[in-house]
């Protein structure tokens, strides 16, 4: 999966305890995204774990592309840091960085791809 370097200078960090809940699945759509600076974070649906997101890695973009509910639950697996990306930070990105936009598309592809794999 693509890394995420600038992570860790992201201005808005969030301490995450291990078993804390950073959203759950259903949850309203929300105006950010999130990326692991330390520990990591667990992907889950109902019981099963989808995928463990580990630092300079991001969860949390599909809610702030498409605004709906959260299609997921994400828990800290342990003491995490987690850096929050609102949208206007996510649109500058963008704008300033066509290979953040990029690697974002490559981000959505592979989970849609392991997602739908047999």
């Amino acid at each position: 999966m693509t890394t995420f370097e600038f992570l860790g200078r992201e201005p808005e960090i969030r301490d995450y305890k291990k078993g804390q809940t950073i959203f759950k699945q259903g949850d309203p759509g929300s105006d950010c995204m999130f990326g692991v600076v330390e520990g990591a974070i667990d992907i889950q649906i109902g019981a099963e774990t989808l995928e463990r997101v580990h630092p300079t890695h991001v969860f949390g973009e599909m809610a702030l592309i498409d605004q709906r509910p959260r299609s997921a639950t994400a828990i800290a697996a342990v003491d995490s840091r987690i850096a929050v990306i609102n949208k206007k930070r996510f649109l500058q990105l963008v704008e300033a960085t066509p290979h953040f936009a990029l690697s974002m598309m490559q981000v959505i592809t592979e989970r849609l791809r392991r997602a739908s794999a047999p």
